[in-house]
């Protein structure tokens, strides 16, 4: 058995302690998951870990060596990997290519692709995977290139492999399969670091679980013994789980009608209303078009036929400038690649959308713009050490908030969510399900696309459920179950 060790670890910003004295230990055979709200330390202990950054004191031990590097590549060499959140995988390229990235085998001046190959193959035998090397990644499933990112990395032999959020891109179908792999890794004598916001898996796949709060380690336990109101309130103390509330306004006011539209083989002939206060759904397993279908309506895509209708008047050519102008706004799934400049403030983040709106005459108006960026920060509770810090600094579920807030500067009348949640903890979570509350009471209507059936069940009023690009069920949320939810999304049908 091996055995990873952290001892009086702390690690201080400026203004932030990020880890305050952490002490704990993780071993091989069983699969160590690591939980906390965004700002608990989770991301700073696995850098930590992972040699992206230098703990200010306290030392990392692997089976009782005492490990010292300052970069991920020494800690490569020592036997510790990480599989991000973001894969890092080249489309284009085959799966052995991808895995060998860098340091492909050669003969002579030549790469021995058959070497490469065999290699490929025996890695994929071994975690009985039934691809072939050659197979371009482009070709795979979100799940099979998690599993491809794993491969990678064990490809290096790693005896501590992190796992940053596997599952927040896949389908609960799609994560099922993860689980059996890394179950396969726990069997394999390496020691599994499995970080993640989506409580309800922890006891499909974790033996045990460490918590941390504001930097500090609340303690670790064995998920056999652990309920789901313990580790919440480890993570959180007492915490408000927020209900729909029952006043949400439901007009027969139609604000949006879309109608046929169809795009390539993405979606086909879909048709919908949502009218004025309405909280609407959109539900499916991933390739179900779900996200193809938003993106198209609101112009970030186009469609190759049907129409739609804002407030009564036909949209000719949908894009996001035009559906802008109509009132109508978008937080994206990929908040760090389509909904933040990371390397840019906080304020500017906060006002991207709606710099027409906070100008005069081609200048910004500094006042205005400080108004809208502070009742931004003020109205969604945003956690930041200053406005004009860049938004890269922020945990995954201030980002979420800055991304809303961007958009409701903009003062819309409609606004699409796509997979609001994803990344975020409990309690980031629960503050944007009531800032959509929040909008409908208002009559202001949203729409929103998530993988997290329960979510949708719990936020919305009535569900439009796709597969495989299609219409296929309308549902009201008051009377279907989550199991009945997830049978039609995978093509079965209600009790």
């Amino acid at each position: 058995m091996s055995v990873l060790r952290v001892e009086n670890i702390t690690k201080i910003y400026p203004g932030t302690v990020a880890l305050d004295n952490v002490n704990c230990s993780f071993e091989s055979g069983v699969v160590n998951a690591i939980v906390g709200k965004n700002g608990s330390g989770k991301s700073t202990l696995i850098k930590l870990i992972s040699g992206a950054v230098t703990a200010n004191s306290g030392a990392i031990y692997l089976d009782d060596e005492k490990l010292s590097f300052n970069s991920p590549a020494a800690a490569y060499k020592k036997g510790i990997a990480t599989v991000y959140q973001e894969l890092s995988l080249v489309p284009s390229l085959s799966i052995a290519e991808n895995i060998y990235m860098g340091r492909l085998i050669e003969k002579g001046r030549l790469i021995n692709w058959k070497h490469v190959y065999k290699k490929t193959e025996e890695l994929l035998r071994s975690m009985n995977i039934d691809l072939s090397p050659t197979t371009p990644v482009f070709h795979l499933s979100m799940w099979q290139r998690q599993m491809i990112e794993i491969v990678k990395a064990l490809s290096h032999e790693p005896k501590v492999l992190m796992l940053d959020e596997p599952t927040s891109a896949l389908a609960q179908s799609e994560s099922k399969f993860l689980f059996d792999f890394v179950k396969k890794l726990r069997d394999k004598d390496i020691i599994v670091l499995y970080i993640s916001h989506r409580l309800q898996e922890l006891w499909e796949i974790a033996d045990k679980c460490a918590v941390l709060k504001d930097g500090k380690l609340v303690g670790q336990i064995g998920m056999k013994e652990a309920t789901h109101r313990d580790i919440i309130e480890m993570m959180f103390g007492e915490v408000e789980i927020r209900k729909r509330p029952e006043g949400l306004i439901l007009s027969d006011e139609v604000v949006l009608e879309v109608k046929n539209l169809s795009y390539k083989n993405r979606f086909r002939n879909i048709s919908f209303k949502l009218h004025k206060g309405e909280v609407l759904g959109f539900a499916g397993m991933l390739g179900s078009g779900r996200t193809e279908l938003l993106s198209s309506v609101f112009g970030a895509d186009p469609h190759d036929s049907g129409s739609i209708y804002v407030k009564g008047q036909e949209v000719k050519k949908a894009s996001p400038k035009s559906m802008k102008s109509s009132g109508v706004a978008m937080t994206q799934e990929d908040r760090k690649h389509n909904g933040l400049v990371l390397s840019h403030s906080v304020a500017n983040n906060l006002c991207m959308a709606s710099i027409n709106l906070l100008s005069k005459n081609g200048f910004i108006d500094i006042k205005a713009q400080n108004a809208a960026v502070q009742h931004q920060i003020d109205n969604l509770d945003i956690i930041t050490a200053s406005k004009d810090v860049f938004a890269s600094s922020l945990s995954g579920g201030n980002q979420q908030k800055v991304v809303v807030g961007n958009w409701l500067n903009t003062n819309p009348e409609i606004i699409f969510f796509d997979e609001p949640s994803r990344g975020i903890d409990v309690s980031a979570k629960q503050q944007i399900f009531q800032v959509i509350w929040d909008l409908s009471k208002k009559g202001i209507s949203s729409i929103m696309v998530s993988s997290e059936l329960e979510e949708l069940i719990e936020v919305c009023q009535r569900i439009i459920i796709m597969r495989d690009g299609e219409f296929v069920d309308e549902v009201s949320t008051s009377d279907i179950a989550v199991d009945d939810l997830y049978l039609l999304c995978m093509g079965g049908s209600r009790k």
